[in-house]
């Protein structure tokens, strides 16, 4: 039985150049049309966010799904020799990919790659676990990640995209918390500390919040 296709994640996350806010708004608006006809033709999923206001590091993010990291470069590609191309500068980014959990049978993704429809925030939550978590026996492992799981459970009202990063970029894992309420995504993340799974974090930021945005009207708000 062949093993299903793995998807590559890319959160690419971009400040745009003051200048570009002095150029004519009939300019920015035919360069916001070009974009988007970049990224519809290049028929790979992607999903775009407003982060202006919330962060001093980044003002949007695209995030991109793929089965090849070759489209993903294609696309970024195309997209830096567009017009509104040439006045923005990558931030963050970060790469991670789908594969079977080893800690859930039967797991599914109950964000994006589950097929739901898109909240109106996404954290993205890059994550690095201590050495000594992998030196711990997998039965052990299992045993505490269960209890993590279950804590994630009692919170329908988000959804959670697990991919990982291994081998691929400087992160363990890479998390995309989906929700229309952060409240609740708070209260979760509170409970989620509790848990003995969380003595074993090393690096668990920067935990990005993004608001949903189409791209038409997130490069318009960008002055």
């Amino acid at each position: 039985m062949s093993e299903h296709p793995r998807t590559f994640f890319n959160f690419s996350f971009f400040k745009v150049d003051p200048k570009w806010r002095w150029m004519a708004d009939l300019a920015k608006d035919e360069s916001a049309k070009e974009v988007e006809i970049i990224l519809k033709n290049s028929q790979m999923p992607y999903r775009s966010y407003s982060t202006l206001g919330l962060r001093d590091d980044a003002e949007f993010l695209l995030w991109f799904a793929s089965e090849s990291i070759d489209e993903i470069q294609d696309v970024i590609s195309k997209l830096y020799l567009t017009v509104f191309g040439k006045y923005i500068v990558p931030t963050h980014v970060y790469l991670s990919c789908t594969r079977p959990s080893v800690y859930a049978k039967n797991s599914t993704t109950r964000g994006w790659l589950g097929g739901e429809e898109q909240r109106k925030y996404v954290i993205v939550y890059p994550f690095i676990k201590t050495r000594g978590w992998y030196l711990l026996p997998l039965e052990k492992r299992k045993e505490m990640m269960s209890e993590h799981i279950a804590v994630g459970q009692k919170y329908p009202e988000v959804n959670l995209n697990t991919t990982y990063s291994f081998g691929i970029h400087d992160e363990d894992f890479m998390l995309a918390f989906e929700t229309d309420n952060l409240d609740k995504f708070q209260d979760l993340i509170m409970d989620l500390r509790e848990t003995r799974v969380s003595e074993y974090v090393q690096v668990d930021t920067p935990m990005i919040v993004c608001v949903k945005k189409d791209l038409i009207s997130l490069i318009r708000s960008l002055g």
